[in-house]
């Protein structure tokens, strides 16, 4: 099983770039799903759960107090 990927470490920059990535990933699912030729349907769901953990990441780098 492959590790959960860390955004932490990550600059502000490669976040935005990843999530534009991750949410067209997930809308190729959705079209492929619509088609019905769907090998993983786990990949939606994984997709999703990037974006959010993308999402926190970055709202908690918002609401972090800076020194």
């Amino acid at each position: 099983m492959a590790k959960k990927t860390s955004f932490k470490d990550a600059k502000s920059e490669d976040l935005v770039k990843m999530l534009g990535e991750k949410r067209e990933e997930l809308r190729t699912l959705r079209f492929s799903a619509a088609g019905g030729r769907v090998k993983d349907a786990s990949l939606a769901g994984k997709a999703r759960k990037d974006i959010a953990r993308i999402l926190t990441e970055q709202t908690a780098r918002k609401n972090a107090p800076t020194a």
